[in-house]
């Protein structure tokens, strides 16, 4: 049964690398955040974000895609446009790496392989994994660093646009808003259960960020056969 479990699953891997059309390339941009310190601005970068990522065109409607991509969050109340952070007066710098993986749904076909210009709208969400370290503020206002990281699971939501620029090059701009399922990114609810006096914000409401920027990836793969997916 091992065997045939192999045998079977080397037969799936011939046969999708000579039917289907594959990316992979680079993500450049910035990123915000949106949480209980500094401002709520929707898309406002402050700080550059960079990975790479790939791509699995399954249709010409609709795309497996993972990335990888590094950034740092940072915030500040003095820029915020409620009087209460601004005399509040803390701030935050943390770094992230994001692991994400899920679908890209195009708003017309887009076959690469077909002749002439090919461009489209898309939307793409999916499950995110994103790596932080345990930080929090004393009763000073001193942003401080705990022992420690942790892993917050999320929801990435990205609209853009990609198009065809060359014969294996994609060029694409996108916003992606990440909603997690976390509080703690900034520091405004420590880690440790020892610190919970030092939690402030609204607890109700999870850490979101921002990624804006740019996608350029690179193609190869056989003309694919659509027809029985």
């Amino acid at each position: 049964m091992r065997y045939f479990f192999l045998i079977l699953m080397s037969t799936f891997v011939i046969y999708s690398a000579e039917a289907q059309i594959y990316e992979v390339g680079v993500f450049v941009g910035g990123s915000n955040f949106i949480g209980d310190v500094g401002a709520t601005d929707y898309i406002s970068p402050n700080q550059t974000a960079y990975g790479i990522l790939a791509k699995w065109n399954r249709s010409p409607r609709h795309s497996f895609r993972a990335s990888l991509i590094f950034s740092d969050l940072e915030d500040i109340d003095a820029k915020s446009d409620d009087p209460r952070r601004k005399e509040r007066g803390y701030e935050f710098n943390t770094s992230i790496l994001e692991l994400s993986a899920g679908m890209e749904f195009t708003f017309v076909d887009f076959d690469l392989h077909s002749i002439g210009f090919k461009g489209t709208p898309y939307l793409y969400s999916g499950i995110s994994l994103t790596n932080h370290d345990n930080n929090y503020f004393s009763p000073s206002g001193e942003f401080m660093s705990e022992s420690g990281f942790s892993w917050v699971v999320g929801i990435p939501m990205a609209l853009g646009y990609k198009a065809r620029i060359a014969h294996h090059l994609v060029l694409g701009a996108e916003i992606g808003a990440r909603y997690t399922f976390s509080d703690q990114l900034d520091g405004s609810v420590p880690s440790s259960n020892n610190d919970e006096q030092l939690t402030f914000g609204n607890t109700n409401n999870n850490d979101w960020y921002m990624f804006t920027g740019f996608t350029l990836t690179y193609t190869f793969g056989r003309r694919p056969c659509y027809c029985n997916f």
